[in-house]
């Protein structure tokens, strides 16, 4: 893949031939650096992955497809920033299922140089994102002015490569212990209520059944027509089933239709099957994007949003 890199490709030079123990190691791709808040993300998925971080997010998906990696980890919703829909379209592009998710409790911390004091710093930067969710602190520091880049651990990385001692980054916690730099200030995130709902998402013929899922993720489509979308949704009301989340993303190339996004909780994982018959009959399209277990309780890693 042109746009991922192998594992710890940015720390070695001449690498050796994969040990016999990597070979069996799930690969996983992230869209971002080492010590990103999905590298944390996909750790705590999957232990002891191999981690192939990508440039976007089309490139984790590709290198999904083709069997470059055995698996990816994508940011799906944020609590406070909402969904990241540039995914939503993904998993309805590709055949791929997911199998896994997970809540992960936000952390944001302002990052430098160690021995650098907050009084030095006059430059921040950070995924947007993280930038929106730390007005707060920045208001309260008018002398740091805010640059928004493209990955939170990407801006850590940049940081100690320039030693810039008047720069800061806002990452995690995890970022600031890969590339050895110090926190000046932890937890500077305006709400702590803030977590992230990931996936684990692997190909179609590669995702295994779990029989304990109860949860479900689809894609439907509705003719353009009155009364479509209320008629498939009085269908899952009328079958009983708990929709926890709707999402509606424009078809591209036919202005003013959608493709809605939808998450249901399942009693057995045979609902979920009832659930994509009785959509059928009222849909121009249904897709199942996975079934799964729902993530019970959130892990307070120190890790992100919907940014990278």
């Amino acid at each position: 893949m042109e746009h991922c890199v192998p594992p710890n490709a940015n720390q070695l030079i001449n690498p050796a031939p994969p040990a016999e123990e990597d070979l069996i190691r799930m690969k996983i791709a992230i869209q971002g650096e080492f010590g990103s808040f999905s590298h944390e993300a996909a750790l705590g998925l999957v232990e002891d992955a191999l981690i192939v971080p990508c440039s976007v997010s089309a490139d984790v998906f590709n290198a999904l497809v083709d069997g470059s990696v055995d698996a990816a980890v994508i940011p799906i919703e944020n609590s406070l920033a909402g969904s990241v829909l540039e995914h939503f379209d993904l998993l309805l592009q590709h055949d791929v299922k997911v199998v896994r998710e997970s809540l992960l409790r936000i952390r944001h911390n302002l990052i430098a140089i160690s021995g650098t004091t907050v009084e030095e710093i006059d430059r921040v930067f950070s995924h947007p994102v993280a930038l929106a969710q730390c007005r707060r602190f920045l208001a309260d520091h008018p002398k740091m002015e805010s640059y928004a880049f493209y990955d939170t651990a990407g801006s850590v990385k940049q940081l100690m490569e320039l030693r810039d001692r008047h720069a800061a980054a806002i990452a995690s916690e995890g970022a600031a212990r890969y590339y050895g730099a110090g926190i000046l200030r932890s937890g500077i995130e305006d709400n702590p209520e803030n977590y992230t709902r990931f996936f684990l998402v692997r190909r179609a013929l590669d995702a295994a059944s779990d029989p304990k899922a109860n949860k479900i993720s689809i894609a439907f489509s509705v003719e353009n027509r009155p009364g479509t979308l209320v008629a498939a949704l009085n269908q899952l009301s009328t079958m009983g089933t708990n929709l926890t989340k709707i999402e509606s993303r424009p078809v591209h190339g036919r202005p003013w239709e959608y493709v809605f996004y939808v998450d249901c909780q399942l009693h057995s994982t045979e609902e979920g099957s009832e659930t994509l018959d009785a959509l059928k009959p009222f849909c121009a399209m249904v897709k199942e994007l996975g079934r799964y277990r729902e993530a019970a309780d959130a892990t307070d890693q120190g890790t992100d949003s919907g940014e990278k």
